[in-house]
């Protein structure tokens, strides 16, 4: 857990109920308030020297040959950084029985996002958190995600969990991050090897962070940690 307020970007991928993807994948990248400014202006760099616009989209679902070296610049970049963390819940799908515990998709879902950010929020410090905007349900799910991470904490005057805003990723650098680094665990769980510069991107990531994407990390892991959930191992 960061010392300070903190940013907290979350994304996710493959959420949805019958979308016939075997997981649900959901992220977050983290920084300190005080250094978001500086950590958005290194990515504009990083843009500049590869040739790209300054408002050029870091995004999973570009990643290609053409872009490799910016791509695998960005995870670098993020590995070099001691004050941003990555964290990821890979929950699987199939198996699921809603009924049985007397829950929605919905409801399970907010449980993931729960377990996502458990370990980031503190009941000390100030945390805003940020959610990529999906569809037009982005009130409620806001609403809902702020009570469930504000109570967990005790914080239910909501001193702490200061913010919980749906945000557009195309103008925010630090959640197009949180998109790349997504993309490349759901890409390594479901097994796909459709792209050679999307495989780099992910065995890059193996590298640096010295896992392989598709396990658990243990719960003390920072910089890049992953919870790997399934049906039969919690009594949700």
């Amino acid at each position: 857990m960061m010392d300070g307020d903190i940013n907290v970007y979350c994304d996710e991928s493959t959420h949805l109920q019958n979308d016939g993807q075997p997981f649900m994948v959901l992220g977050a990248v983290v920084s300190p308030v005080a250094l978001t400014k500086q950590i958005t202006h290194r990515l504009v760099e990083l843009r500049v020297k590869h040739g790209f616009p300054r408002d050029f989209e870091i995004k999973w679902n570009k990643v290609s040959a053409g872009k490799l070296d910016f791509y695998l610049d960005v995870v670098d970049y993020f590995f070099d950084d001691d004050d941003l963390e990555f964290r990821a819940v890979v929950a699987t799908k199939s198996g699921l029985d809603h009924a049985k515990f007397g829950q929605s998709h919905d409801s399970w879902y907010y449980k993931m996002m729960f377990y996502l950010v458990r370990n980031v929020v503190s009941s000390t410090a100030k945390s805003h958190i940020y959610l990529d905007k999906k569809d037009t349900r982005g009130g409620i799910k806001v609403a809902k995600l702020h009570d469930v991470i504000a109570n967990s904490v005790y914080d239910f005057d909501r001193r702490k969990i200061r913010r919980v805003q749906i945000v557009e990723s195309h103008h925010v650098g630090l959640m197009q991050l949180a998109d790349l680094l997504l993309g490349a665990v759901n890409y390594a769980n479901r097994g796909l090897e459709t792209s050679d510069a999307k495989l780099q991107v992910v065995e890059r990531i193996r590298e640096r962070s010295g896992i392989q994407l598709t396990h658990s990390t243990v719960l003390s892991a920072t910089k890049f940690n992953i919870f790997c959930w399934q049906p039969h191992r919690t009594n949700l």
